[in-house]
C-alpha cells in the first residue's frame, strides 16, 4: 500500500499531546492505529514549560523541568509501545504550554489528538478545550480505558 499524501504534498501526519496520563498513552495507542492504514506519521508533542515565579528558578536552573519532561515523555512511549517504538513514532519535546504549542502545530497537522483529563463526566480539560475550540486540523480528543468503563472522571 501507497502512503498517502496531503492535499500539499507532504506526508500525513497526526500530533498526539503527551503528558504521561493514562489517557495520553491511550491517544498514543489510538494515533498509531489510524496512522497505519493512512501511512501518516505520529509525532508524540510533551510540553514543558517554566513555572510561574521564573526569577525563582534562575538561580537553581531550569534543566530539570525539561528533563522531567523528556523523562515522561520517553515513559509515556514505553508504556503505549513496548520497547520497541514503531517506526512511524516520533518523539518531540517543546518549550511552552500545551495548549499554544499543539493549537500551533495543528496548522500544519492532518489530525491532532489529545487525552481528556477533565474533571466529571462532561467537562473537558483545559488543553483539550482549547485544541477543539482553536485548532486549524481536526481533533480527537480519547478517553482512557479507566474513563470508558466509569472508573473516572
Amino acid at each position: 500500500m501507497e502512503p498517502a499524501v496531503a492535499v500539499d504534498g507532504t506526508e500525513p501526519r497526526i500530533i498526539v499531546g503527551v503528558d504521561g496520563s493514562e489517557a495520553s498513552v491511550a491517544a498514543l495507542r489510538t494515533a498509531l492505529s489510524l496512522a497505519e492504514p493512512l501511512g501518516a506519521a505520529v509525532e508524540a508533542w510533551t510540553c514543558w514549560d517554566v513555572p510561574a515565579g521564573y526569577g525563582l528558578y534562575l538561580a537553581v536552573g531550569i534543566d530539570g523541568f525539561e528533563y522531567a519532561a523528556r523523562q515522561q515523555l520517553e515513559q509515556a512511549l514505553a508504556t503505549a509501545f513496548g520497547q520497541e517504538k514503531p517506526a512511524r513514532v516520533r518523539g518531540r519535546l517543546l518549550r511552552g504550554t500545551p495548549a499554544t504549542q499543539l493549537v500551533k502545530a495543528s496548522r500544519d497537522a492532518s489530525l491532532l489528538i489529545v487525552g481528556r483529563r477533565g474533571h466529571g463526566s462532561f467537562v473537558p480539560g483545559s488543553v483539550s478545550m482549547a485544541c477543539v475550540s482553536h485548532a486549524h486540523c481536526p481533533v480527537l480528543v480519547v478517553h482512557s480505558s479507566e474513563e470508558q468503563a466509569g472508573g473516572g472522571a
